[in-house]
C-alpha cells in the first residue's frame, strides 16, 4: 500500500567519483543538459549534430562515477529525481513516484552511453543496419536495464534505504502497448542482441498511444478497452522536437519542366521522433528505438472555425494526424480503417527513410556518393507491413534526388531486405490499389512500373512456347493481381476464336512481330485495324455480318475482372525488391521456398535463405528466472553462458545428478508460487502449485488451436467426472492448465474460443468433486510481464498449431530455455527444438506437414472419419454443461465437409486422438519427478541455438553486411 511506504527524504547527495565532489549525472528529461559541475561537458543529441554546452564535470568523470556507483550514490540520485523531476506533488509519496524517480536515475546512466555511442557511429561511418517494424514488443524497462548495466544489487539496496522494495517499485511499471506477440517480441529481442554484440543498429517502429487493447474477461468472454501505457508519462523517451518529417498524403503527381515527377498538394502531417535507448549487456554499446508520433504544426488549428463553434471542424487537421498514432492495427473492416492502416505504414516507411537519408548524407559530408549507400545503410523488413519502403526509397531517389530509375532500383535492391513470418494467405498483405492510389499517386506508379519490368523478365526467362506455364508464373509473381496486363505482355495473350479468317491471321503475326516496347495504343490501333477490314470483308459477303463479334480475343487472364478487387501483393513487392528473403525457422523457410514463393525461388534461387528466430537470454533467463540462472551458473562453473549460450550444454553431465535436480526443483516450486499470487490477484482463483503447470500462452488464433487444448481438457474433465474419487486420483495428475493471450477485436471465432475456455474455467474449478485435480485458467491481458513470471513456473508448455502452419514461434524457445517441457506439432521451430533437446524430451503428436494438404482433400471428399472420442466431447459441449451459452458455431466449425468456417480446416478433429494419447505420456512421466527433473534439465542444456545472438549474427554476415564497432 502507498501509505506503507515512508516519505522520501528531502536531502539530496549528488553521485560522485570517489573522492571527488559537486558532480552529478546528465539529466535524462527532454532536451536535458548536464546539471552541475565544474568543467562545461559537451552533451550531443542523439537525435542531431548540434551540441548543447552546459555547465557540468567532464565526460571522463562522468564515466568514473558509473563505474564506481555503490548504493548510497544511487539512493541520492534516485532522491533527486524524486524531489527535482517534477512528475508528483511533493506531498505524495508511494511506490509509483519511487518507480519514476528510479527510471530517471537509470536514465542518467543510460544516456551517457547512449550519445558516445552514436558519436562513435558518426565518427567510424560504419555500415548501419535499420529494423523496420510495426510491432516492438518491449516490456518492463527498468529490471532489464540495470541488469544489463549490471546495477540490480546496488539498485536493489538504494530502494531498500530508501524505505522501497526493488520488485514492487519495478511492478509499477506498465507494459508498453507497442506490439501484440512473437512479431514485436522478436524485433525486441533482436534489439537487445544486437546492442550486447556491438552492432550498429537503430529500431524504427511507431508510438501507439492506446496501444492494440487492454483485455478484460467478463462474464461475456473478452472485452477491450485502451490501453493507458503513457498516461503518467513514459520515463525512457526523449522527445526529438527537433527531428520531423514530413509525411504526405493524397494529393496529385505532376511532370515539372525539370523532367522530374512532383507529388504536390493533398494533405501533409509531421512525423516527430521520440527515443528511447537500448542497452547492451556489459558493454557500453546502446542503441536506439525510434518512434515516431504524428501531429500537424499548430497553425492548421482553424481558429476561425473554433470561435464560430465549429470546435470539430477546427481540430480535424490535428485528429487526423493524431490518431495514425493511436492504435495498433486499427480495424480495417470499413474503407476508413483500411486507409488508417495504409497510412500508417507509410508514416513508419517515409519518416523512417528520410531520417536514414538524413544521417547518410550528413556522415558522407562533402564525399556524398549514392552509389555508397548500401554499402553504409541496410534495411529490414520485419514482414510485409514496411513494404511500402520499397517504392518510398524509389521516390526520394528519383523525385528528389535525381537519380534515374537505373540508379534508384539498384541502390534500393541492395539496401532492402525482407523478413517472411507467415505462411498464411491472409496474412500476407494485400491492399486494394484503388485505395492506394487515392492515397500515395506517386506510389502506385512506381508500383506499376516495378511490376511491369518483372512481368517482362518472366517472359524473358519463360519465354513464349508454353503460354499456359507462362500465365501461371505472371499470376503467381504478379505485384498488382486483377489489373490489366500492360500492353508489351498483353499482346502475347491475344488469341483467334475458333472461327479464323487469314486476314485476322496475318493482323496477329503483325502484333506478334511488335517491338516489345509496344504502347497499349499501338496494339489497339493494329487490332483496330484488323476489326475494320474483318468487318469490310463481313459485309461484302453478307449484310447481317456488321452485328457479328469480331473475331480475335483477349484472354480474360489479361483484362480486369469487375467482379474482383484490383489489389497490390505486398508481399510480391517484397520478394521483388529486396535483396534477400529469408523465413524464421528451417521447416517454415522450405515452405517459403517450394510453395509460398516457389515461382520466385525458381527465378531467384540465392535470394532466399533461413534464419532460425531466437529470444534473449537476458530478459528471458537471466533477468526473469534469477533462481534458475544462479543454479545454472553454479554448476557451469561461470555466468558466461549468459553471452555464449552454447555453454548451457554444460549442465548435461550433471542432468542425473540429484543434488542438481533437488535445487532445480526447489527453483521450479519457488516460482509457482509467484503464479499462484498471480493468478489469485488476476482472476481470483486459488490453485495449488503441487500441481502441474500446464500453460498455452499466445496470440488466439485457430490455427494455434487453443480450442484443441481446451477440448482436451473437456474430455479429461469428463472423464473424471465419470470415476469414483479413488480412480481420479490414481488415473490423473494434478493440473492447471494455464491459457493467456489476445483475440482481435474483429476475430469472432477467436473471440468464441475465449468465452468457451472462461466458460469451462468457471464450470470446473468449482466443482466440489474435482477440487484441486484440474484447474483451468485464463490470464486476462497477456503481455510480456505476465510472460516473465508464467514461464518461469511452467512445467508443460503447448505449442500445438496445425502443421505447417506456425512460421516459428519464440515463446516455445523461451519455456524450453527455463526447463519447461513442450508437447506440440512439428512445426515452426519445434521441429528445431525437438531436434537440438531429444526427441525423448518433447511429447510430439499430430499429422505432419507434407499430409496436411492431403487430410484438407480427404475431408472435402467426405471420407473422413472422426473418432469416438472427439464425438463423444463435442456432444458434451453441447449437453448444456458449461452454462447456458450456443456453442453451435464454435462447434459447427469442427463439422461439415465444405464450406466457409466449416469442415475444420484446421484439423482439430484429426489430431485430437493423438493429442489426448500424447497427454497421457505426459502424465505418465511426470509421476516420475527425477525422469521429469531431468527431462527439464536436458531442455535447458539443449536450447543454445535459440539465442537471438546467434540469429543476430547470421543476419548481421549474412544479410546486412555489417560488423560490430566496439566502443573505446
Amino acid at each position: 500500500m502507498a501509505t506503507a511506504s515512508p516519505p522520501l527524504a528531502t536531502a539530496f547527495r549528488p553521485l560522485a567519483a570517489a573522492g571527488g565532489s559537486g558532480g552529478l549525472v546528465v539529466g535524462a528529461g527532454a532536451g536535458a543538459a548536464p546539471r552541475r559541475g565544474r568543467r562545461g561537458l559537451v552533451v550531443r543529441s542523439v537525435a542531431s549534430d548540434r551540441e548543447v554546452r552546459g555547465p557540468a564535470s567532464t565526460e571522463e568523470e562522468l564515466s568514473a562515477v558509473l563505474t564506481s556507483i555503490d548504493s548510497s550514490a544511487i539512493a541520492s540520485n534516485i532522491q533527486h529525481h524524486a524531489d527535482f523531476t517534477p512528475l508528483f506533488s511533493p506531498e505524495h509519496s508511494s511506490p509509483l513516484k519511487a518507480y519514476h524517480a528510479t527510471a530517471k536515475s537509470v536514465f542518467d546512466s543510460l544516456i551517457m552511453n547512449w550519445n558516445a555511442t552514436y558519436d562513435y557511429y558518426n565518427k567510424v561511418n560504419a555500415k548501419q543496419a535499420y529494423y523496420l517494424s510495426m510491432e516492438f514488443l518491449q516490456g518492463r524497462a527498468l529490471t532489464n536495464a540495470i541488469g544489463n548495466l549490471e546495477l540490480t544489487g546496488q539498485y536493489a539496496e538504494a530502494l531498500k534505504q530508501l524505505g522501497h522494495n526493488l520488485e514492487d517499485v519495478a511492478s509499477q511499471e506498465p507494459d508498453p502497448a507497442l506490439g501484440n506477440g512473437g512479431l514485436g517480441r522478436l524485433a525486441s529481442c533482436f534489439l537487445d542482441s544486437l546492442a550486447t554484440l556491438n552492432y550498429p543498429a537503430w529500431g524504427y517502429g511507431l508510438r501507439y498511444r492506446y496501444g492494440l487493447f487492454k483485455q478484460i474477461i467478463t462474464k461475456d468472454g473478452q472485452e477491450e478497452v485502451a490501453e493507458n501505457w503513457l498516461e503518467m508519462g513514459n520515463p525512457w523517451e526523449i522527445v526529438r522536437n527537433d527531428v520531423s518529417y514530413p509525411v504526405k498524403f493524397y494529393g496529385k503527381v505532376v511532370e515539372g519542366t525539370d523532367g522530374r515527377k512532383h507529388w504536390i498538394g493533398g494533405e501533409n502531417i509531421k512525423a516527430v521522433a521520440h527515443d528511447v535507448p537500448i542497452p547492451g549487456y556489459k558493454t557500453k554499446t546502446t542503441n536506439n528505438l525510434r518512434l515516431w508520433s504524428t501531429t500537424v504544426p499548430s497553425q492548421n488549428f482553424d481558429l476561425g472555425a473554433f470561435n464560430a463553434g465549429d470546435h470539430a471542424k477546427a481540430n480535424e487537421a490535428h485528429l487526423n494526424a493524431e490518431k495514425i498514432c493511436h492504435v495498433l492495427y486499427p480495424g480495417d473492416e470499413s474503407s476508413e480503417g483500411k486507409i488508417l492502416r495504409l497510412k500508417q505504414q507509410y508514416t513508419l516507411c517515409s519518416a523512417s527513410l528520410q531520417d536514414i537519408i538524413s544521417r547518410f548524407e550528413s556522415r558522407a559530408g562533402d564525399s556524398l556518393n549514392w552509389e555508397d549507400f548500401p554499402s553504409k545503410v541496410a534495411v529490414q523488413m520485419n514482414d510485409t507491413h514496411p513494404t511500402l519502403c520499397i517504392p518510398e526509397l524509389m521516390r526520394i531517389l528519383m523525385d528528389i534526388k535525381g537519380l534515374s530509375w537505373n540508379e534508384a532500383w539498384s541502390i534500393t535492391e541492395r539496401t532492402v531486405a525482407y523478413t517472411n513470418h507467415t505462411v498464411l494467405p491472409e496474412a500476407l498483405e494485400k491492399w486494394s490499389l484503388d485505395i492506394m492510389q487515392k492515397l500515395l499517386p506517386r506510389h502506385v506508379e512506381i508500383i506499376e512500373t516495378i511490376d511491369e519490368e518483372l512481368m517482362n523478365n518472366i517472359v524473358s526467362k519463360y519465354g513464349t512456347a508454353d503460354i499456359s506455364l507462362l500465365k501461371q508464373k505472371l499470376k503467381d509473381m504478379r505485384i498488382l493481381d486483377n489489373v490489366d496486363l500492360p500492353a508489351s505482355v498483353a499482346k502475347l495473350f491475344i488469341k483467334p476464336k475458333e472461327k479464323r479468317g487469314k486476314l485476322l491471321v496475318e493482323s496477329l503475326e503483325s502484333i506478334a512481330e511488335a517491338d516489345e516496347k509496344t504502347e497499349s495504343q499501338e496494339v489497339e490501333n493494329i487490332l483496330s485495324e484488323t476489326t475494320e477490314k474483318k468487318a469490310e470483308s463481313d459485309s461484302e459477303e453478307a449484310p447481317d455480318a456488321e452485328k457479328e463479334d469480331p473475331e480475335y480475343e483477349l484472354d480474360p487472364f489479361a483484362k480486369y475482372d469487375p467482379q474482383f478487387p484490383r489489389v497490390v501483393r505486398m508481399a510480391n513487392l517484397c520478394v521483388v525488391g529486396g535483396h534477400s528473403v529469408n523465413g524464421v525457422a528451417e521447416i517454415h523457410s522450405e515452405i517459403v521456398k517450394q510453395d509460398v514463393f516457389n515461382s520466385f525461388y525458381e527465378m531467384w534461387p540465392t535470394k532466399f535463405q533461413n534464419k532460425t528466430n531466437g529470444v534473449t537470454p537476458r530478459r528471458w533467463i537471466r533477468f526473469c528466472n534469477p533462481e534458475l540462472s544462479t543454479i545454472i551458473s553454479k554448476w557451469i562453473g561461470s555466468d558466461d553462458w549468459i553471452l555464449n549460450t552454447d555453454k548451457l550444454a554444460g549442465l548435461k553431465k550433471f542432468a542425473d545428478d540429484e543434488d542438481l535436480q533437488s535445487e532445480w526443483r526447489t527453483a521450479k516450486r519457488n516460482n509457482k508460487m509467484k503464479v499462484v499470487s498471480l493468478i489469485r490477484d488476476k482472476t481470483g482463483y486459488i490453485v495449488s502449485p503441487d500441481a502441474m503447470f500446464d500453460v498455452q500462452v499466445k496470440r488466439i488464433h485457430e490455427y494455434k488451436r487453443q480450442l484443441l487444448n481446451i477440448l482436451g481438457i473437456v474430455y479429461r474433465y469428463k472423464k473424471m467426472k465419470e470415476m469414483s474419487a479413488k480412480d481420479r486420483r490414481k488415473s490423473f495428475v494434478p493440473r492447471v492448465c494455464i491459457f493467456g493471450g489476445k483475440a482481435f477485436a474483429t476475430y469472432v471465432q477467436a473471440k468464441r474460443i475465449v468465452k468457451f475456455i472462461t466458460d469451462v474455467a468457471a464450470t470446473v474449478n468449482y466443482d466440489p468433486d474435482i477440487g484441486d485435480l484440474l484447474k483451468v485458467v485464463f490470464v486476462p491481458d497477456y503481455n510480456v510481464s505476465v510472460a516473465e513470471t508464467l514461464i518461469p513456473a511452467s512445467e508443460l508448455s503447448q505449442h500445438i498449431s496445425t502443421a505447417g502452419m506456425e512460421a516459428s514461434g519464440t515463446s516455445n524457445m523461451k519455456f524450453a530455455m527455463n526447463g519447461c517441457l513442450l508437447i506440440g506439432t512439428l512445426d515452426g521451430a519445434n521441429v528445431e527444438i525437438r531436434e537440438e533437446v531429444g526427441e525423448e524430451n518433447f511429447f510430439l503428436f499430430g499429422a505432419h506437414a507434407p499430409e496436411i494438404a492431403g487430410l484438407r482433400q480427404e475431408r472435402a471428399e467426405g471420407k473422413f472419419v472422426p473418432d469416438l472420442r472427439f464425438e463423444e466431447v463435442k456432444e458434451y459441449v453441447r449437453s448444456g454443461v458449461f452454462g447456458t451459452s450456443n456453442y453451435d458455431e464454435l462447434m459447427g466449425s469442427l463439422e461439415g465437409n465444405e464450406g466457409y468456417g466449416r469442415a475444420d480446416y484446421f484439423l482439430v478433429g484429426k489430431d485430437f486422438p493423438s493429442y489426448i494419447e500424447c497427454q497421457e505420456k505426459v502424465d505418465e512421466a511426470y509421476r516420475d519427478q527425477k525422469l521429469w527433473t531431468r527431462m527439464s534439465i536436458l531442455n535447458t542444456a539443449g536450447s543454445p541455438k535459440f539465442s537471438s545472438d546467434r540469429t543476430i549474427h547470421e543476419y548481421a554476415k549474412d544479410i546486412w553486411d555489417i560488423s560490430p564497432v566496439i566502443m573505446p
